[in-house]
């Protein structure tokens, strides 16, 4: 389903009164949508070409913190501008918020108008035109996991995040009448998203209270990742106008199950599905068994953008569906890796390691470079993991923990060749950031525990 404006049709819509305002965005390194809101009229005239913003925006944290560290830009540099240039085959309506429309925009150097290797979109791009360099296409679909609450954002902020009461006080997973309950939110959400050309399939209850899924119809590698950011947005937003929230944090509170965010992946040749094989083995061909391979190789390397928070990493326990080992299985959700469509022109690889506090774009950006190092080293499949993955004591784990996945990212030659020493330096130290400002806060935990009894 493609973004349903052009610049023409764009104009016709402000000419009756229809649209207003176009949010002219990038994304930032945590996946958000950062931007302007033009008037539709200058967007028309002159806003359509290009805009500028802080080049901060691609070195800050989820606060706005403007850390130090980064070659790319510091306080030492000025802080100067990027370019922003819109995308305009993602224009598209924002049905949810009145007079609306939304483009992505390109992060470019303000005097080279080069593309800015960090950009997260760009550095997909990269990734995907290195597959159709082979003649192939990455076709991909995500899964987003979140929490409803209560109460409006404002509201919670207030009284500390504290005491959330989840929307819905049972497990709801697949339980029609529970998700009823949820309808005045979730119901808008898939229409809107659908009227803004995002091709959403549908929802569901997930196995917690107050937890919600939702599911887009797999697209490109570029299409998915932004049906992914726009639906997030869309989430939060229209949980607001509901009075209540939307959470993406991956584990908001120790005794519950958390939120994932699954990427599922398959590659194309000429449109047709290279990773099928009807007389191969669970119908998976060569080059799937070798895109895999690298996949479960690289899985260390790359877990920092499948998890890049400290509270990604309180997710992944046994027993939870949050898998802890780098193996693959048939239909098995113990693993990190399930072969989905077995025998079919659908067989795809689901990624169940990914937090729904992910960037998709630097999730699917490495996950490809890992399978083209898969196939490009020729790297065989080990036979699937059989039983509960959990209870394996010798096969590959996944980092457990921020600090670790940082070193793996660090010292990972495949992604210094996929992205370039100065990408992945950059994200080292969006990691460094991260797990230095942890370090410095006193917990909740801390203060309770030894407040009396150190």
């Amino acid at each position: 389903m493609p973004a349903n404006l052009t610049l023409e049709t764009l104009a016709a819509k402000a000419a009756s009164g229809e649209i207003d305002t176009v949010l002219v965005a990038m994304v930032d390194m945590q996946g958000r949508l950062m931007g302007k809101r033009y008037h539709v009229a200058n967007f028309l005239e002159h806003g359509h070409r290009e805009t500028h913003c802080c080049n901060y925006l691609l070195a800050t944290d989820l606060v706005m913190s403007t850390p130090d560290g980064y070659a790319a830009t510091s306080w030492a540099k000025g802080y100067g501008d990027y370019v922003m240039r819109p995308d305009l085959s993602t224009l598209r309506l924002m049905p949810w918020l009145p007079g609306s429309a939304l483009v992505l925009c390109d992060v470019l150097d303000h005097h080279t108008h080069a593309p800015v290797p960090h950009s997260p979109r760009e550095m997909l791009r990269r990734q995907a035109a290195r597959l159709e360099a082979m003649g192939l296409e990455a076709m991909m679909a995500t899964e987003l996991e979140f929490f409803l609450f209560e109460g409006d954002y404002r509201s919670l902020q207030k009284r500390g995040y504290r005491d959330l009461v989840p929307l819905n006080g049972h497990n709801e997973d697949y339980n029609l009448f529970q998700t009823t309950k949820e309808e005045a939110v979730m119901r808008p959400l898939r229409n809107h998203l659908v009227g803004a050309g995002v091709p959403v399939e549908n929802s569901k209850g997930e196995a917690e209270t107050g937890q919600q899924e939702l599911n887009i119809r797999y697209a490109s590698a570029l299409d998915c990742a932004d049906h992914h950011t726009i639906a997030k947005h869309a989430a939060k937003e229209i949980a607001w106008m509901n009075g209540c929230s939307a959470t993406f944090l991956p584990k908001w509170a120790p005794g519950k199950v958390g939120s994932s965010s699954h990427v599922h992946l398959s590659v194309w040749k000429d449109g047709e599905p290279a990773f099928h094989d009807s007389k191969a083995e669970h119908g998976m061909s060569a080059l799937m068994r070798s895109f895999t391979a690298g996949l479960l190789a690289y899985a260390r390397d790359y877990t920092i953008f499948l998890a890049p928070y400290v509270n990604s990493y309180k997710r992944f326990a046994a027993g939870t569906f949050a898998p802890t080992k780098a193996v693959w299985s048939v239909d098995n959700r113990t693993a990190g890796f399930r072969l989905c469509g077995e025998g079919t022109r659908g067989v795809r690889m689901e990624c169940r390691i990914g937090g729904s506090d992910m960037n998709p774009y630097l999730a699917q950006a490495a996950m490809i470079a890992a399978g083209i190092k898969g196939m490009e080293e020729g790297l065989a499949l080990d036979p699937p993991y059989e039983g509960d993955a959990y209870a394996s004591g010798d096969v590959v784990e996944i980092p457990r923990a921020l600090r670790a996945a940082i070193e793996t990212l660090r010292g990972s030659a495949m992604l210094r060749e996929a992205f370039g020493d100065a990408v992945v330096d950059h994200y080292v130290r969006c990691g460094e950031w991260e797990q230095e400002e942890f370090d410095r806060a006193v917990t909740d935990w801390e203060i309770e525990r030894g407040f009396e009894r150190a």
